[in-house]
């Protein structure tokens, strides 16, 4: 068996559309998803009942489903209810509901070991419970539960590749396309491969470098 990669790479403009396209849904889903994530954390363990009760509803009906049917519930099943979405707007809203569900646990676990001290300090100075929360729990929670937090957006990324079942133009769907016309199944997989792994240590060492100095001031 020969291998021949330069069909492939011929149809470099597709690849590229699709590796931006993956991009894009990554950063837009990891800003929103984290959001709703410590939104949900801080339901779960400050908000009224009923709150509780919903959010933790919320995360085990994500966190106990594939992907994939979340995906389609969003992009099949939202239209019977006259909500009709783009392929790139579904696959955001599935994305960013997918890593809401896992990263409102991760969140959840680091404001639980929040030490009582921080908490009696806070109180010491007056701080209200939206100051105590945003200034003293949360900042520090996060850099506890950082690794674990980029590890699930890199997953999401990853996920991204079942996109391509609902017409999103992301990576996977791509290397799909171009095998399909070209007919070199080992080579475009394996650039789609390479691809994915590339973006996977390209946003770990991005988001270890941006947490310390954006989200918890930890340089």
């Amino acid at each position: 068996m020969t291998f021949d990669f330069a069909p492939v790479l011929a149809q470099w403009p597709m690849l590229l559309r699709g590796l931006l396209l993956t991009v894009t849904l990554t950063a837009a889903s990891a800003v929103a998803g984290t959001a709703l994530g410590i939104a949900c954390a801080w339901a779960r363990s400050e908000g009224p009942r009923g709150l509780r009760w919903a959010v933790g509803a919320y995360v085990e009906l994500i966190r106990n489903t594939p992907f994939i049917i979340q995906l389609f519930f969003v992009f099949f099943g939202l239209p019977s209810l006259g909500v009709r979405l783009s392929p790139e707007l579904a696959s955001v809203l599935a994305m960013v509901l997918n890593l809401g569900g896992y990263s409102a646990e991760i969140v959840r676990a680091g404001l639980q070991a929040t030490p009582r001290g921080q908490l009696e300090a806070a109180a010491s100075l007056a701080l209200d419970r939206w100051q105590t929360f945003s200034r003293v729990v949360l900042p520090p929670a996060l850099a506890r539960v950082w690794p674990a937090l980029v590890s699930q957006v890199i997953i999401v990324m990853l996920g991204s590749a079942v996109c391509g079942q609902i017409s999103t133009e992301e990576l996977s769907y791509a290397a799909n396309l171009i095998n399909s016309r070209t007919f070199r199944s080992f080579e475009a997989y394996i650039v789609a491969t390479l691809s994915y792994l590339a973006l996977a240590v390209a946003l770990r060492q991005f988001l270890y470098w941006a947490g310390p100095r954006w989200l918890f001031n930890k340089r």
